[in-house]
């Protein structure tokens, strides 16, 4: 006979909804599961079997051959309404089974026995089960590992759940982070623009500059799905494409960048250092909208990096005096001192040059 529903049955449907398991693909961990339950309990066949509103749907099959069965034939949906444990020694002695079509084959299931899948509200969305052709009872070990490989099969389910809820709360965050720093960016560049004082406007474009950086490495960090690292190139083609749209139109920024990955400090502290370079380079390496060339490399040799710098500016040619110090100077200091470096940054005749090992 047809089993009737649970008397919970839309809180139980909107706990298994919320997992997001139906219909999905096979998958090894949940394979070897029943593999492992159907050669201790010496049975040809195994299921993890998930209890739908008008149907049963297997995650994992031995033995079967089918990923889903109607109701009117699921011994499961009798084994949800009950004990965490039901064994059916004969199925054809048992009013619950005797006229189900599964069982009364002449080649037909013949024993049950299933440990329910409980979720942490205590509803059952199916059971890790055992049949055979023939009947028989269970070993107290054999009742004992189907059980505790249902545990099992339900620390999967609860993990990936909780870490999809994780990846939604991230992306929220990530998004209202992305949205903070662009509204500060915008902010700083319009106030910028209403000011007259170059002193002032030199000190917001700066922290426009380090807001960027930020937020590209905030973005290439959201695209590597929460990995705390990013690749080395495509970071800073970015930054230095930042750097290119807001520097003058006689001046060009260009780098080369080996294959790495960078650590997400590490990454923000380069940020920050190509920034102020540009930026300086910008300031003092050009008077008179001089056409000019910025030049970034980072290489990988032997285990370690290299950060060289360079522009074609005027360098030491304007009299061998040393570009003031400024707070950039400060912050790329600082910004080395994170990566256990030390910033040789000096005037030459040929241009500014600046270059770290780290």
């Amino acid at each position: 006979m047809r089993a009737n529903p649970h008397p919970q049955q839309d809180q139980r449907l909107r706990t298994l909804y919320g997992y997001d398991i139906l219909d999905t693909p096979r998958e090894r961990e949940f394979d070897e599961i029943v593999e492992l339950a159907a050669e201790i309990c010496d049975a040809p066949i195994s299921v993890i079997n998930l209890i739908d509103k008008d149907r049963q749907w297997f995650k994992a099959e031995v033995g079967l051959g089918a990923r889903e069965t109607p109701l009117d034939t699921s011994l499961c949906s009798h084994a949800i309404l009950e004990d965490p444990f039901v064994e059916i020694p004969d199925t054809l002695n048992d009013p619950r089974t005797a006229d189900n079509p599964l069982c009364i084959a002449g080649d037909g299931i013949r024993f049950y026995a299933g440990a329910l899948l409980l979720a942490p509200d205590g509803l059952p969305l199916g059971t890790l089960c055992i049949l055979d052709n023939k009947p028989r009872k269970l070993t107290a070990l054999q009742r004992k590992t189907v059980a505790v490989l249902a545990r099992q099969v339900m620390k999967q389910l609860d993990l990936r759940l909780a870490l999809r809820r994780q990846e939604v709360l991230m992306s929220e965050a990530d998004h209202r982070v992305k949205n903070s720093l662009q509204t500060l960016s915008a902010m700083v560049r319009l106030h910028a623009r209403q000011l007259d004082d170059k002193a002032t406007v030199d000190v917001l474009d700066g922290i426009q500059r380090r807001v960027n950086a930020m937020a590209t490495l905030h973005g290439e960090l959201q695209s590597g799905g929460g990995q705390d690292e990013v690749a080395a190139d495509k970071y800073l083609d970015k930054v230095v494409g930042l750097l290119q749209q807001t520097a003058p139109n006689h001046i060009k920024i260009s780098h080369v960048t080996d294959h790495a990955t960078l650590r997400s400090n590490t990454a923000s502290s380069l940020g920050l250092i190509i920034s102020e370079f540009a930026a300086n380079s910008i300031k003092h390496g050009f008077p008179d909208a001089a056409p000019g060339h910025i030049e970034i490399a980072l290489t990988l040799r032997e285990g370690r990096f290299n950060l060289d710098c360079k522009d074609n500016g005027i360098g030491s040619k304007n009299g061998g005096k040393r570009r003031p110090d400024s707070i950039g100077q400060t912050l790329m200091a600082a910004a080395a001192s994170q990566l256990d470096a030390q910033v040789d940054h000096r005037l030459t005749p040929e241009g500014s040059r600046l270059s770290l090992t780290f």
